[in-house]
């Protein structure tokens, strides 16, 4: 059974989107729409490497890498037996599933975006990967610091994502490095995401999302949130809310997917960042970046 993922924020480089646009009537298309649903030329952070810089600004990056993913993704016109996203990609997956249509989705991921940046801005906050150490151990040394410092995201075996504030982020690495960590990592993101920092902009969220009418998908898709398989409409616009103060449960979901037949990963995103990960949660099932399929 085929499986399509779609990758987050970490994932973008400069001039990501020029194969695309050069070869694709189909992504020249979305390109320009997407131009004009935001009001203003997005299309030139993924096109123009002079815009390099900003990219690493979460209302740039997040609707950049929605936008390519779903471009790829329609390109291929393969139809998955089940699908997930990490973090940001969920909403690639809303869109590629059926729940939301793109001009929709790119609405919600830009307001997410913008929303989550301004959190950013009130807490001094960041994110951290850790690699060595059991998930429990993490999650215990997270509980013994004062401040907000929580698990974020799951990302597969050996490699568990911390968020919260920077003073607490940087003493839980000081104790997990005493404590055998083999390398941590400060991620290149503007801030705490899926931790209780963003509870505004979940609320901001919230209010955007109530008056839109979500779909059920037309295969099962694996949130982010409790990692189990869903296709009903309202769960999944609950789970979609609920996403950006809880962890990313991804390596919990590829083993779900793996349970229930997946045998297939095919990732759709400016990077093959995803296999890498699944490769280290199960070495034998197989996974292919979307640029290998054409």
């Amino acid at each position: 059974m085929k499986a399509y993922i779609f990758p987050g924020q970490g994932s973008q480089f400069p001039g990501m989107g020029i194969y695309l646009y050069k070869y694709y009537p189909l992504a020249r298309k979305l390109f320009n729409l997407a131009n004009k649903i935001l009001g203003f030329n997005i299309t030139k952070y993924q096109l123009e490497k002079k815009y390099a810089n900003y990219l690493n600004f979460t209302r740039i990056t997040q609707p950049t890498i929605y936008i390519y993913s779903v471009i790829a993704a329609k390109i291929l016109k393969l139809v998955p037996d089940m699908i997930a996203g990490h973090s940001l990609g969920e909403f690639t997956a809303l869109t590629i599933s059926g729940v939301l249509d793109f001009e929709t989705c790119l609405n919600l991921v830009y307001k997410r975006a913008l929303a989550m940046e301004t959190e950013c801005k009130n807490i001094k906050s960041n994110m951290a990967a850790i690699f060595g150490l059991e998930d429990n151990l993490i999650e215990n040394t997270c509980k013994e610091v004062s401040g907000i410092v929580v698990p974020a995201n799951y990302n597969c075996t050996g490699q568990l994502v911390i968020s919260g504030e920077t003073t607490a982020i940087n003493k839980t690495c000081e104790l997990l490095i005493l404590k055998g960590a083999k390398k941590i990592i400060l991620l290149p993101v503007e801030g705490g995401f899926h931790s209780p920092i963003m509870e505004p902009a979940m609320d901001k969220l919230a209010n955007y999302i109530s008056n839109i009418n979500f779909n059920n998908p037309i295969c099962p898709i694996y949130q982010n949130i409790n990692a189990v398989p869903t296709k009903n409409n309202l769960q999944i616009k609950e789970n979609i809310i609920n996403q950006l103060i809880n962890p990313v449960k991804w390596k919990q979901s590829i083993e779900n997917m793996i349970l229930n037949g997946a045998n297939i990963f095919i990732e759709i995103g400016p990077k093959n960042i995803l296999q890498s990960l699944i490769k280290k949660i199960n070495k034998y099932v197989y996974t292919i970046h979307y640029q290998n399929v054409f």
